[in-house]
Parts: structure tokens; C-alpha cells; sequence
């Protein structure tokens, strides 16, 4: 019997693309669509009433459906649409406005990952019967002789997404298919147009994860109430007024309402003052650190981060950023941990200063071309 898979098809050439590949592979696909997320009445601007256009985050789930289901339909696939919009509003969308409220800068798209593709959607492969689930990242799974599955990045450097998976454990890679890892983003478009697969020339999507491409800013003030404080200098040098620390991001240059002479970037947001620090030029020490601390420990493979204590390895504390080579210095209260316990908290220090370092983020640990887990920055 054929392997059942059940294909997350966002709409995009990507997951298109990986249709193609796992049933030229052998497998059962069923495709299946994830409605995480739809306009909220009660956010949308006040001059939009009854016979107005509709509002873009409604738009953009039912064109991206209706853009998955041509391709099943073109492919033959079943297709189904799971509605999560509640889970992912109380597990993402939540997090990502308490986060901000807290003055940290979060990453939705990792949790989305977590909750939403490799643990919601499991769950309903296992009620279809299906063996695997598949996706269309850029990423790799190998599995050694032990049964272990070992997440690599992908073979195109430039659309390697294994940071924005950093929090899956090894239950769910062991159940995930990455079928598009292996190939260049170049050899993907060949493939859907050689398939003549509608979405051939579609353009890639962006923004937050399942709400679309979207301005932050207002996106965040639609849901957070303005507030006014003051911009400062690290030496306390009130420089003017911005509208809330929320809508600022650590390493932002410009955006502040503050003109000429030398550029300004965020360093820090005070919840408490109400403060967003700055920094005044690209090089103020103030924008770099050489250490972090990280909690909330993921590791792909068991024991692989307590294995890399004390060797240089590789990471990265945003999607894109080039990997820097750090050190895990200490695991905490070893004697504390009971056996087989992840250590909540650790020490990392990177061999060359990072810049922009804000807490909230993930930072995803490498050793070699394999993720092995990932913690979020602390402080």
C-alpha cells in the first residue's frame, strides 16, 4: 500500500511544487489547507461599513485558498480545509501582542510552525490515516541508523527556512516530509511550469505568518492603544516623543520622527518609562553584545544541546542573518536536572559582537548544515 501524506497547501508555488514531487515519489497526497486567521470586525477602520470593499486580511485566506484547491484539482488531490483560527489567535496572535506589550520582539512564524503546521495539523493526518505530514519549506530530514530524523537546511542558501523550525521536536520530524529541500528556488518555478501548475508565476508570500504582508505598525496599532513617551539617548538625552514602544523593533534606523544629522537606531524599549532608547550611528556599542541568555530550550535530536556545552558551534538569532560562530558556556543546575530533562536556561557567548540582539527572538543553534535545537533570547 501507497503511504498516505497529508500535504499543507498554502496557495504558493512552494507546497504546489512538493505536490508534485511526492506523487511522483509514490505517496498518497492529500492536500490540505489551514484557515488560521480572517479580519477581526472589531480591528477593521471605523469609515469601513456596509457596501465597502472587503478588508485585505479577509481577502487574502479565501484567494490563497481558492489558489490551493486549482492545484489539487489539477493534481487530482483530495482537499480539505481545517479551520484553526481560534487555536492560532489564542497560541500566536496572543503571544505576538503580549510580547510586544512587554517591550520583547517576537517571531510568530516559529510558533505558528509549532502549534499550528506540525502539531494541529498532525493531528488531523492522524484522523485521514495519514504516515506523514509534508510541507514546502526549504529544509532537509535525514535519519541515521539509530531511527533518529536530523533537520538540515536546505540546498538553496538563499531560501533556507530551517530557523523559522527550530522549535520541533523530534516526534514531529520524524512525521515531516520537506519534499522541495533538496532543489534551488530556480528548479522549483521549472517544475510548476513544466507541470503548467497555476501558480508557476505566482509571487512569493510575506509578512506574518497566515495574516499576509501587512504594515507592523499598524497592524499593531489597530490592537494597541497609543501611547506617548519619550525618545532618548543612552545617556538619558530626551531626542522627542514617539507613540508607543511597541511599535519599534531593536536595530530599527529611521521611522522615529527625528530628522537630520546623524542616523539613530533602537536599542531598547521600556515598558516600565515608557521609553524607546536609542543609539546615535551604526557603530555605538550600545547596538552590539557578545552574550545572550536563552530559555525555553528545543532540541530536534535528544541530548543534542547539552552535547554541544562548551564547543564552538554556529547560530543565528533572526531568519537570514548569517550564521556566527558562539560557545554554549554553562548548563544550568545540572544537579537540579532530573535524567533526560532539557536545561531551561544557557549562557551563550558569540566569539564577534551581534548586533541588534532583542530579546523575544529565537535563536536557532547549528552544528554544521543540522539545526539541533533553538531557545528564545532572554536577555
Amino acid at each position: 500500500m501507497k503511504q498516505r501524506v497529508l500535504l499543507g497547501m498554502s496557495g504558493g508555488v512552494d507546497s504546489s511544487v512538493a505536490a508534485v514531487l511526492l506523487l511522483e515519489q509514490g505517496y498518497e497526497v492529500i492536500g490540505g489547507f489551514m484557515k488560521n486567521w480572517s479580519a477581526d470586525p472589531l480591528q477593521l477602520p471605523l469609515e469601513r461599513g456596509e457596501g465597502s470593499h472587503p478588508d485585505p486580511e479577509e481577502c487574502e485566506w479565501r484567494r490563497e485558498r481558492r489558489d490551493a484547491m486549482r492545484v489539487a484539482g489539477q493534481l487530482g488531490l483530495k482537499f480539505y480545509t481545517f479551520d484553526f483560527e481560534e487555536q492560532y489567535r489564542a497560541k500566536v496572535y496572543e503571544y505576538m501582542i503580549d510580547e510586544y506589550k512587554a517591550g520583547r520582539t517576537p517571531n510568530p512564524d516559529v510558533l505558528c510552525n509549532k502549534y499550528m503546521k506540525f502539531d494541529l495539523f498532525l493531528k488531523e493526518a492522524d484522523k485521514l490515516g495519514c504516515d506523514f505530514i509534508a510541507t514546502g519549506h526549504y529544509a532537509r530530514r535525514i535519519d541515521d541508523e539509530g531511527g533518529f530524523a536530523h533537520l538540515l537546511t536546505g540546498i538553496d542558501e538563499n531560501k533556507d527556512q530551517t530557523y523559522f523550525l527550530c522549535q520541533l521536536n523530534q516526534d514531529q520530524l520524524q512525521r515531516s516530509l520537506f519534499p522541495i529541500g533538496d532543489l534551488q528556488k530556480s528548479r522549483v518555478r521549472e517544475i510548476a511550469r513544466e507541470h503548467k501548475l497555476p501558480v508557476a508565476e505566482k509571487k512569493d508570500s510575506q509578512g506574518i505568518c497566515f495574516v499576509g504582508q501587512v504594515d507592523m505598525q499598524q497592524f499593531l496599532e489597530a490592537r494597541i492603544p497609543p501611547h506617548e513617551g519619550n525618545i532618548v539617548t543612552t545617556d538619558g538625552k530626551i531626542l522627542g516623543t514617539h507613540r508607543g514602544f511597541e511599535f519599534y523593533t531593536i536595530g530599527q534606523r529611521g521611522g522615529l520622527g527625528i530628522g537630520g544629522g546623524t542616523p539613530l537606531y533602537v536599542v531598547d524599549r521600556n515598558p516600565e518609562t515608557n521609553e524607546v532608547v536609542v543609539a546615535i550611528g551604526a557603530d555605538d556599542p550600545a547596538l552590539f553584545r557578545s552574550d545572550l541568555i536563552a530559555t525555553n530550550i528545543s532540541e530536534t535530536v535528544p541530548g543534542a544541546i547539552d552535547r554541544a556545552v562548551g564547543e564552538p558551534i554556529m547560530a543565528r538569532i533572526r531568519y537570514r542573518q548569517p550564521l556566527a560562530e558562539c560557545v554554549i558556556e554553562t548548563s544550568p543546575h545540572p544537579l537540579l536536572r532530573k535524567e533526560g530533562e532539557i536545561a531551561t536556561e544557557f549562557v551563550v557567548h558569540f566569539t564577534s559582537p551581534q548586533r541588534a540582539v532583542a530579546p523575544g527572538q529565537f535563536i536557532a543553534f547549528y552544528r554544521g548544515e543540522e539545526l539541533i535545537g533553538s531557545g528564545v533570547i532572554d536577555g
